[in-house]
C-alpha cells in the first residue's frame, strides 16, 4: 500500500498565508523590526524523505530562534523537491543528489542568472536492511551485493554469499530485492556507490530510478515496511529509518557496519563539484575508498536554494533558516533525531559563507 506523503509543519506563530513560490507577492511583510529584530513570515520547502527526521528537529529548534516564522516541509522525495524549486513552487528544496546540468540551467528561470546553490546539511549512511531470521551479522563484499541486486544471485545460500560469511549457516531462502519506486536521491547515491565499488559486477547507469525490475515501494519508509514484511528481503534506505538488521559492507580487507562516524570519513575525503557557481558545495563523494573504518555507502543531502529572490525579505528568511540548519546547534539536533553525522567546522564555515551570498530585491 502506498505510503501517504507527509507534511512536516510547525506553526511558530498565528497562521499566515502560505506563499507558493520564491517570486510570489509578499503580503506578510516578512521582516519585523519589533521584538529585538525577530523575523516573521513563512518558509515553504519540499523534497528528500531522508531528511524527514532531521527536518522535524530543525523546524522545532528554529521555533526557539524565531517564534514568528512558520516553516513547512513536504517530504515528497528528492526528485519532487528539485522539481518544485525549479517550478518556483517552494523557497528551497531538499535533495539527496545535487542538480544535474539540465536542472541547473532550468532553475535560472526561477532563481536568476546565477541559478541555485547547494548547502550540504545532512550526512547519513545508506543502510542495507535485510530480513533473514537466524542471520544476525550478514556481510557482503561489493561484488556480491551487486550480483544480488542485479538478481544474478537469487538465493541466500549461494556460494558467493557463503564465502563472505564463513561459519554462518545460511538458509536456502529466495532473495527479494526491494527498491524505491519513486525517483530518489537515495537511489542515485546508492547506484553511484555500486558503479564505483563494483564496476565489473554492476553494468547499469547511475540514475534517480532503479534500473532492475524488482519489488518496489515509495520513499525510505516504504522500503523498510516491505523488507520487514518479507522474509528473504534486502533493500536500501537512509539509516535514520532502519531499526533492524543491516548488512556490513566490505571495504578493503574488512567489513564495516554503518555509523555516522564511518560515513563522515568518506565526506571529509570528497571534493566539490564544478557547478559553475563559485563556492558551491555540491560534493563528489569518494565512493571507492578502501580506508579502514570508512563506510562508503553514504548520502549527503542538500538544501538547494535560489541565489536570488525577488524580495529581500524572503531572501533574509531563507538565509536565517539555513544558517540555523548548518549551525552547531542545528547539526546536533539532527544528530539526536536522525543519527546523522554533523558537518565539520570547516564545512560549516564554507556553508555559512555561501549562504551569505544569497540576495534579494
Amino acid at each position: 500500500m502506498p505510503v501517504p506523503r507527509r507534511v512536516l509543519a510547525v506553526v511558530l506563530a498565528t497562521t499566515v498565508p502560505l506563499l507558493a513560490a520564491c517570486g510570489n507577492d509578499d503580503p506578510t511583510g516578512m521582516i519585523a523590526a519589533a521584538d529585538g529584530g525577530t523575523l516573521t513570515g513563512d518558509i515553504k520547502a519540499s523534497g528528500s524523505s531522508a531528511q524527514e527526521a532531521a527536518m522535524t528537529a530543525w523546524i522545532a529548534g528554529y521555533q526557539g530562534e524565531q517564534p514568528g516564522v512558520l516553516v513547512q516541509y513536504d517530504a515528497i522525495g528528492s526528485g519532487g523537491g528539485r522539481e518544485n524549486l525549479i517550478a518556483g513552487a517552494t523557497d528551497f528544496g531538499g535533495t539527496d543528489a545535487f542538480l544535474d546540468e539540465e536542472e541547473r540551467e532550468a532553475v535560472k528561470d526561477t532563481c536568476g542568472p546565477r541559478g541555485a546553490l547547494h548547502i550540504p546539511v545532512y550526512i547519513s549512511p545508506i543502510a542495507l536492511p535485510y530480513n533473514l531470521p537466524g542471520v544476525d551479522d550478514l556481510q557482503l563484499r561489493p561484488e556480491t551485493l551487486a550480483r544480488i541486486l542485479d538478481q544474478e544471485i537469487t538465493s541466500w545460500d549461494d556460494p558467493a554469499v557463503a564465502e563472505d560469511n564463513p561459519g554462518t549457516e545460511l538458509p536456502d531462502t529466495d532473495i527479494t530485492v526491494v527498491h524505491r519506486s519513486d525517483d530518489s536521491g537515495t537511489t542515485e547515491n546508492f547506484l553511484e556507490y555500486l558503479a564505483a565499488a563494483a564496476p565489473d559486477a554492476w553494468p547499469h547507469e547511475v540514475d534517480k530510478a532503479w534500473p532492475v525490475p524488482a519489488e518496489a515501494a515509495p520513499q525510505n519508509t516504504g522500503v523498510i515496511q516491505v523488507v520487514e514484511a518479507t522474509e528473504g528481503a534486502i533493500g536500501y534506505a537512509d539509516a535514520s529509518v532502519v531499526t533492524g538488521d543491516s548488512v556490513a559492507i566490505g571495504v578493503g580487507e574488512e567489513f564495516v557496519d554503518y555509523s555516522p562516524e564511518a560515513a563522515a570519513r568518506v565526506v571529509d575525503a570528497s571534493e566539490p563539484v564544478d557547478t559553475g557557481l563559485e563556492g558551491d558545495l555540491a560534493l563528489d563523494l569518494a565512493r571507492d575508498t578502501s580506508a579502514s573504518g570508512a563506510y562508503p555507502i553514504v548520502l549527503v543531502s542538500y538544501h538547494v536554494a535560489c541565489t536570488h529572490y525577488e524580495r529581500e525579505s524572503r531572501a533574509e528568511l531563507v538565509k536565517d533558516f539555513l544558517h540555523y540548519v548548518v549551525s552547531e546547534e542545528g547539526q546536533q539536533a539532527a544528530a539526536r533525531a536522525a543519527g546523522s553525522s554533523p558537518i565539520s567546522d570547516s564545512l560549516r564555515e564554507r556553508a555559512d559563507a555561501l549562504i551569505d551570498t544569497i540576495e534579494g530585491g
